[in-house]
């Protein structure tokens, strides 16, 4: 059973910077593209960033020069540090693991999800 937790979440002032973190095993993060998702209270889970196997990155536009997804292999790890935070990043952050390449965006193309950890940014 594929497994991610996330970690690193918490409650901070707008301009701040946070770093979350995704744990899972070697046969989740193997060959696959990893990528982080929001979920904001009434709103659709909308993709934030992507990064594949071999290091290639997408972000989605409301957050691209804020926020870096970067991937540890040996570690079996992704982050994602994020900078210069705004009110309207507060969500719920998932990692999420799509079973081989590709930097897509689409929630419904990637295979497994974390349980998702709360960010909110205070003004």
């Amino acid at each position: 059973q594929v497994q991610l937790v996330e970690s690193g979440g918490g409650l901070v002032q707008a301009g701040d910077s946070l770093r979350l973190s995704c744990a899972g095993s070697r046969r989740t993060f193997s060959r696959n593209t990893m990528g982080w998702f929001r979920q904001a209270p009434g709103k659709e889970r909308e993709f934030v960033a992507a990064i594949t196997w071999i290091g290639g990155t997408k972000y989605a536009d409301s957050v691209k020069g804020r926020f870096t997804i970067s991937r540890d292999n040996a570690k079996n790890t992704v982050s994602l540090q994020m900078s210069s935070l705004k009110p309207e990043d507060t969500a719920v952050y998932c990692c999420a693991v799509r079973n081989g390449g590709g930097l897509l965006v689409a929630t419904a193309s990637y295979d497994y999800w974390g349980q998702g950890t709360q960010v909110t940014v205070s003004s």
